[in-house]
């Protein structure tokens, strides 16, 4: 199916009419190289193109590379909840709420990750199954999602670099212009070595989406950003949180497509 004509306002404007030209150009370049592209829609081209500053050619090598590990990482399409059984069972993502500008929320907790109990290969399938199923939340018009990473409790015990570059490389890598903002919210500060070894690994374009918030504005700046009725009681707003291991339970827990 072809899927070039599938446009909607993303979050960033519709583009103007230069930007859409440049999107067939990549399209055109991509094509030609793996008809795999053909699945993918203008938007997502759009992202790719924004997330190496319009160069045509850089973003048609970015975009390429996605289409050839897509296949390789979600063989089914989608990655099933039996795939990622361990990391689910330790409730360390939460994907509920939307923020003021209508972004899906994520709250991940720091302290709940210990690198002596994870498999990498599993992580990473982790890491895609919460993109995907974050993405699948997008209302219509909106194309970012935002998360909370909450470092209550952190410490080295929890700190696992490999984990953090590996999740990092797939979201810049085959997740492009998704990620609005992150709060990093209680940071303790042992946190900040690990932070000197991750951060000139993170896109310039994606650096400044990361907030450092301090325990004294981290009131004002939650609820400046996210309605009281979808911030989670733990941050004094309405919601409870149910993790998804819960809610697989409870559900008929099929995966996500995407």
């Amino acid at each position: 199916m072809d899927r070039q004509h599938h446009r909607v306002d993303g979050g960033g404007g519709d583009g103007d009419a230069a930007e859409w030209k440049q999107v067939a150009e990549l399209r055109a370049v991509a094509e030609a190289q793996d008809p795999a592209c053909k699945e993918e829609d203008d938007l997502t081209l759009r992202r790719f193109l924004r997330a190496r500053d319009h160069n045509v050619g850089k973003a048609a090598a970015m975009l390429l590379k996605y289409l050839k590990w897509k296949p390789a990482a979600k063989p089914n399409g989608f990655i099933a909840d039996e795939e990622v059984a361990n990391e689910l069972a330790q409730d360390k993502a939460y994907l509920q709420g939307f923020d003021k500008l209508g972004r899906p929320m994520l709250y991940v907790f720091g302290a709940r990750h210990y690198p002596s109990k994870r498999d990498l290969d599993e992580l990473k399938r982790y890491v895609i199954y919460v993109l995907d199923k974050t993405v699948s939340r997008l209302p219509r018009g909106q194309e970012k999602f935002a998360a909370v990473v909450d470092l209550k409790g952190w410490g080295y015990s929890n700190c696992d670099i490999r984990a953090y570059l590996a999740g990092l490389e797939i979201m810049q890598s085959y997740y492009p212009e998704r990620l609005g903002r992150v709060f990093l919210i209680h940071v303790p500060y042992v946190f900040m070595a690990a932070w000197k070894i991750v951060y000139p690994f993170i896109d310039d374009n994606t650096k400044k989406k990361f907030v450092f918030v301090s325990d004294k504005e981290l009131d004002k700046t939650l609820r400046e950003a996210i309605d009281e009725t979808q911030l989670p009681e733990t941050y004094g707003g309405k919601m409870k949180l149910v993790s998804e291991a819960k809610l697989i339970k409870e559900g008929p827990g099929l995966g996500v497509k995407s």
